[in-house]
């Protein structure tokens, strides 16, 4: 058991980003297929509205359980948060363009054939936010010459 606390200590932002995000996949797969496939709305549509509410979800979880940023100011947490949007904006045209390439150019606009393309987004997008997370939005604070940790930004 020992071994696998451990394990689990040494790799666990891997393994709390991945749980969080296979959350928030589900959540968007899930409200892609209501929006998408149930109500009738438009794939590209429907893909924006699924976005603004997992984005608000994932950002949570991403502070707070993956990436556990301690923001100590008011102008940090926008800081962080503005950050985490304009990544995530990059990332919704990205798969904006794959879902409207896959639905409306190459016809897959209906039941399967969409989720298909949904899927081939998310993956796209998946590994983009955990690069762009990890390198530019939540990046551990650079230490002072004296040792201790930077907090300001």
């Amino acid at each position: 058991m020992k071994k696998l606390w451990n394990l689990y200590k040494k790799h666990r932002e891997g393994i709390e980003y991945l749980f969080w995000g296979g959350i928030a996949f589900l959540l968007s797969m899930f409200l892609f297929w209501l929006f998408a496939d149930k109500w009738g709305w438009p794939a590209v549509f429907a893909n924006t509205i699924n976005w603004i509410i997992c984005v608000i979800f994932t950002f949570f979880t991403n502070k707070l359980f993956v990436f556990r940023s301690k923001t100590r100011s008011f102008s940090a947490f926008a800081k962080e948060f503005t950050s985490f949007v304009a990544a995530r904006i990059f990332t919704l045209i990205l798969e904006d363009i794959i879902i409207w390439i896959g639905c409306d150019v190459m016809g897959y606009d209906e039941g399967l054939g969409q989720m298909v393309v949904k899927l081939v987004g998310q993956f796209v997008v998946i590994v983009t936010n955990y690069i762009l997370s990890k390198l530019w939005i939540f990046k551990k604070p650079k230490e002072k010459e004296d040792g201790k940790e930077n907090t300001e930004g």
